[in-house]
């Protein structure tokens, strides 16, 4: 066992669009002025709010999902990923008890904080209000008695205002208030259908952190908040040993501004186990890097840049052929889409793609399937055996025409299914994410997998794969 004594801290808020984001990246940018090395985390399943810290703390953050990975595996991915920081920033998901339901605190930021035992503050958004903040906040504080709220910070309220509000809300609530953000229009970070433009796009995002930071070093109390971090409680954590391959491995990762949707645990994990990630990007690169063993197509944007995909026709046509060769894959959601024959843009204009999945896709308008599902496999795939599951994320605006019929997906808390993802002996390609924490045999698979085609390779045993 390891005991967990690493200062920890989460930054809740009472609905999304409080500014959590904007907040967090000013906080770490702050941190660091201060020569002090945080990690931060976000609640939940984004991929975007990750990027973010990462471009702010030069460092991979990480998340902690409590659908997708049981409480005990949380625990010990926020050990494991925390060694090496001062303090623990875990940046809250939606409303503070939204879980995965109308009617479900479970995985919802209260439900992490709990698990974590991290004290929390509340971010609250005051534009139109006064002394109606009040409310809200007392609200928040008797909805449940072990809300673990420890303390408010009051964003887009002017300095006139602040001190008012901050002595009612300490004389009436008992409650501490951290400090306060006026409106700063010219560091607001842009958004688009699926939440927060890429951190890579936001021009000059150093700038606008910086000057984010600056200002709340005036006016937020960040002492009182490492104060508050350091005042969490120990947690034990059950060490454990991961299985290690025979033979070294290369697996081939998408990355740049098309395919950058990654859960950093998933590729760290594959590290651990002894495999080298090799990045290549499909947008720039005109062929593979050698001697691939495996291939994961994570997701992103790929609608964004289909004619530069589309033109880079010798990556994709060897793409094709190692799949057809047998190279084990993993293609999600942006990466699922660029395996069909086409993708259509919001004018109708199709392009060409690899071409391993028969037909397109094509944009729909409107979020489709959103949310949490748990898959069962129909049969035998890269990933797992028939009958076995895993618990995935789904969160896309464009729809395929050929989405699978290989997994059943169930909602949690919900009388809902359907049929997705295309699964073969070398292949999962499908919209839904998953992540390797969720059930210790995808990894395992998918590298015993990669073996098997390593070993075919020096052999010189290709043969084209019917059943993908």
């Amino acid at each position: 066992m390891v005991l967990v004594t690493k200062p920890r801290l989460l930054l809740a808020a009472p609905s999304s669009g409080s500014g959590k984001t904007t907040f967090v990246c000013g906080l770490l940018r702050l941190l660091l002025m201060k020569e002090l090395q945080p990690k931060c985390f976000k609640c939940g399943p984004d991929y975007i709010d990750p990027m973010f810290h990462q471009q702010i703390i030069g460092a991979a953050s990480g998340n902690l999902d409590l659908f997708l990975c049981a409480e005990e595996t949380i625990r010990y991915l926020l050990a494991k990923n925390s060694q090496a920081c001062d303090l623990v920033l875990i940046e809250g998901a939606m409303g503070y008890y939204d879980g995965v339901s109308g009617g479900e605190t479970w995985c919802s930021s209260y439900h992490l904080a709990k698990v974590t035992q991290s004290p929390v503050v509340l971010l609250v958004n005051c534009r139109g209000m006064s002394i109606s903040v009040a409310a809200q906040i007392k609200g928040y504080l008797t909805f449940r008695d072990d809300h673990q709220i420890e303390g408010v910070i009051l964003n887009q309220i002017s300095a006139s205002l602040y001190d008012e509000i901050k002595t009612l809300l300490e004389e009436e609530l008992g409650i501490k208030v951290f400090g306060y953000l006026p409106k700063l229009a010219e560091i607001s970070l842009a958004s688009r259908h699926l939440g927060l433009v890429t951190a890579g796009e936001v021009a000059d995002l150093q700038k606008k952190v910086e000057r984010l930071a600056e200002e709340m070093e005036k006016t937020i109390d960040w002492r009182g908040l490492i104060a508050l971090a350091q005042k969490a409680p120990p947690f034990a954590v059950e060490e454990r040993a991961v299985a290690k391959i025979s033979i070294s491995l290369r697996i081939g990762v998408a990355k740049d501004r098309a395919f950058c949707f990654y859960y950093q645990d998933n590729l760290a994990l594959l590290e651990e186990m002894g495999a080298e990630i090799i990045s290549f990007s499909p947008l720039e690169d005109k062929e593979l890097p050698p001697d691939l063993d495996g291939l994961i197509l994570g997701g992103g944007y790929p609608e964004l840049y289909l004619p530069k995909l589309s033109a880079n026709i010798s990556l994709r046509r060897q793409i094709k052929e190692l799949i057809i060769q047998g190279i084990p894959t993993i293609a999600e959601c942006g990466g699922f889409m660029y395996l069909h024959q086409f993708i259509e843009n919001e004018a109708g204009k199709r392009f060409p793609m690899v071409g391993i999945i028969d037909g397109g896709c094509y944009p729909k308008g409107k979020l489709v399937r959103f949310g949490y599902a748990e898959l069962r496999a129909e049969r035998e795939n890269v990933l797992c055996r028939q009958g076995e599951g895993f618990k995935i994320h789904e969160f896309h605006y464009w729809e395929s025409n050929n989405s699978g019929n290989d997994f059943l997906a169930q909602k949690p808390c919900r009388d809902k299914q359907w049929h997705c993802g295309h699964g073969g002996k070398n292949l999962y390609a499908g919209f839904p994410h998953c992540h390797f924490y969720s059930e210790p045999f995808l990894a395992d698979n998918f590298l015993a997998k990669a073996e098997t085609f390593h070993v075919a390779q020096k052999g010189g045993q290709f043969h084209a794969v019917k059943n993908l």
